[in-house]
């Protein structure tokens, strides 16, 4: 079986010793972490590699930032989403995983898009339409592919504790849901959903990010934004999939929490 995980880390520097405890705790075969806010050279690399992975990283100082880990080889390492030469914000790394059947993952960090309207929001949504041509090449090769990240995206109202709260929220927007079943209809599966369909129609939840304030935790006023989307090939060898919660309840955690699928190997 092989466990792949996806985890905003809100800072590496800051959650030093939250990675390194869910590490040991979960061991995941492959894991992708969002806003390490770190540079390639000033990244604690020992945590990682210390702990039997190789890392890949793709940084920028202070701001955003995504990385790879694996326990297995990775290869054709790419990093940056094609499609606008200009664009220098850290938010997009892919890598082939050896040994894995021919697995490519991708590990994203979507832009909030807040304020919207404006060109915060035009600028999430000119992202996701380079996301969908860039998922298309990748689908094109008819291999499993597994697109793990922070998207910044409630996709259906059941994936708020409070949806209405979020109407007018960059990321509940009506743009931001259709661009994300744009992607969906390239193929994808929402491996969570597709595991465990009940939850679509069941009180709300599972989520992924709780805001520090107001006591969001506690009353578990969260929202559902990290998501690992499937191809079809990928899809066929899901056997489990779901959202690790405990992190977010330690000490000085990330406003994320860990969510995870298991596949065939």
């Amino acid at each position: 079986m092989l466990r792949i995980a996806t985890f905003n880390i809100n800072g590496i520097k800051a959650r030093a010793a939250v990675l390194a405890r869910w590490l040991d705790e979960s061991a995941p075969d492959v894991a992708v972490l969002q806003e390490i806010k770190s540079t390639d050279e000033g990244f604690p690399r020992d945590l990682i590699e210390g702990r039997g992975y190789q890392l890949e990283t793709h940084g920028q100082k202070g701001f955003n930032g995504v990385a790879i880990l694996s326990k297995q080889p990775l290869t054709d390492v790419r990093r940056g989403l094609p499609g606008d030469d200009e664009d220098t914000q850290a938010r997009w790394i892919e890598a082939r995983v050896e040994g894995a059947g021919g697995l490519t993952v991708c590990g994203l960090y979507l832009p909030n898009g807040n304020p919207a309207p404006g060109p915060k929001f035009d600028y999430k949504l000119a992202w996701m339409e380079r996301m969908q041509a860039r998922v298309t090449e990748l689908l094109a090769r008819e291999c499993p592919l597994v697109l793990a990240g922070d998207y910044n995206v409630i996709p259906q109202p059941s994936d708020a504790a409070r949806p209405e709260a979020w109407r007018d929220d960059a990321l509940f927007r009506p743009e931001s849901r259709a661009a994300f079943r744009r992607l969906q209809a390239l193929g994808l599966y929402d491996a969570i959903r597709l595991r465990h369909p009940e939850s679509a129609s069941a009180p709300p939840g599972p989520f992924t990010f709780w805001d520090y304030q107001a006591g969001a935790r506690a009353r578990n006023d969260g929202i559902r934004i990290d998501h690992l989307l499937l191809s079809p090939h990928a899809a066929d060898r899901l056997r489990d999939a779901w959202v690790e919660d405990a992190p977010r309840d330690w000490e000085k955690p990330s406003d994320h929490t860990p969510a995870w699928i298991a596949l065939a190997a």
